[in-house]
């Protein structure tokens, strides 16, 4: 086996942005900052809604594992990406790539499902609410999560098993800052037409499909609000809404550009911007969007900051209690 090969079988170099020495430097400190937003505003979620007894609903269910997955899908990505930005060097292994590729697979294909399944939650709520705690019970609910998580499994693995069966000719050069499926493919060095048109299809199953389901589920969602009599049950309808869709916009819009247009319109370095853009970006916003508008979640969160302040100072009590006796003696 030459050298090209061995090197191809056991490592990858991902270029990423290593063209901008110092457009490398400014974007380790921003996908810093913006990683640990992320950390902070989802984890807060997560225990927010947990320990809040006026969020045990289905909603807070979903919201809840959306928060985790964000958390995961940022994780597989940010560490490092962080080492290469820092490090001269900017491989990664071969075991790294592909576990890294079939994770970030599983994880975006579960957020598009899950997006879906929160629409239909709010569909339910608005349009159906006398039935709502009957059709969203928790069995259903761990139900639908599951499915969500076992389809988007199931497509990565025909995805990626499909792509890492490409031959590569000793090419392990990826034009990315991670290891992308559509990165995987353009160093093929066979005709990829085929592979390609799988990743198109199911990318319209995985994509476009739980996104016509959003639009019509909002499509009824918007004649129910509209025959609401209460401004106030009406206000509080379209801020819960208007939350989800926020999010759908932002995460559907980059990855319908990304991954659904035809050909390759895109140059390289705006389709790392826009991958950059929904996988650091995106999930350290989820937060402030599900938050900034509803109330009960604020309420949570202030009760979580409160806890813990009030913990914190108890904790400073009991050390300051044990230690001001043994000063005086």
């Amino acid at each position: 086996m030459d050298q090209n090969n061995y090197t191809s079988l056991h490592s990858f170099v991902l270029l990423g942005f290593s063209d901008h020495p110092k457009l490398e430097m400014v974007l380790s400190g921003v996908v810093t900052i913006f990683y640990f937003i992320t950390w902070v505003g989802n984890t807060a979620i997560i225990l927010a809604s947990l320990l809040d007894p006026h969020l045990q609903t289905p909603m807070y269910f979903f919201l809840r594992n959306l928060s985790f997955l964000d958390l995961c899908f940022t994780t597989s990505i940010v560490p490092q990406m962080l080492v290469n930005l820092w490090g001269p060097h900017k491989t990664i292994s071969y075991v790294g790539c592909v576990t890294q590729l079939y994770v970030y697979m599983w994880l975006g294909s579960s957020e598009c499902l899950l997006l879906a399944v929160m629409s239909y939650d709010r569909f339910i709520a608005i349009c159906k609410p006398l039935h709502y705690l009957v059709i969203m019970n928790p069995h259903f609910c761990l139900k639908m999560v599951i499915t969500v998580w076992s389809i988007s499994l199931a497509n990565s693995v025909v995805l990626c098993t499909l792509t890492l069966n490409l031959p590569r000719c000793g090419n392990n050069l990826l034009d990315h800052f991670l290891c992308e499926l559509p990165a995987m493919v353009k160093i093929a060095c066979i005709d990829t037409t085929a592979v390609e048109m799988s990743v198109f299809a199911l990318g319209i199953v995985i994509v476009l499909t739980p996104l016509s389901l959003i639009l019509i589920s909002y499509g009824y969602i918007a004649k129910a609000v509209l025959k609401i009599k209460s401004k106030a049950s009406q206000q509080k309808a379209i801020n819960t809404c208007g939350s989800h869709l926020t999010v759908v916009s932002i995460f559907y819009g980059t990855i319908i550009y990304m991954y659904l247009q035809p050909g390759n319109s895109a140059s390289q370095d705006q389709g790392k911007f826009l991958t950059l853009f929904y996988t650091i970006i995106t999930p350290s916003l989820n937060p402030l969007v599900y938050t900034l508008r509803n109330k009960d979640m604020k309420n949570a969160l202030r009760k979580l900051v409160r806890v813990d302040h009030e913990s914190t100072k108890l904790k400073r009590n009991q050390i300051h209690g044990k230690i001001l006796p043994w000063i005086r003696q």
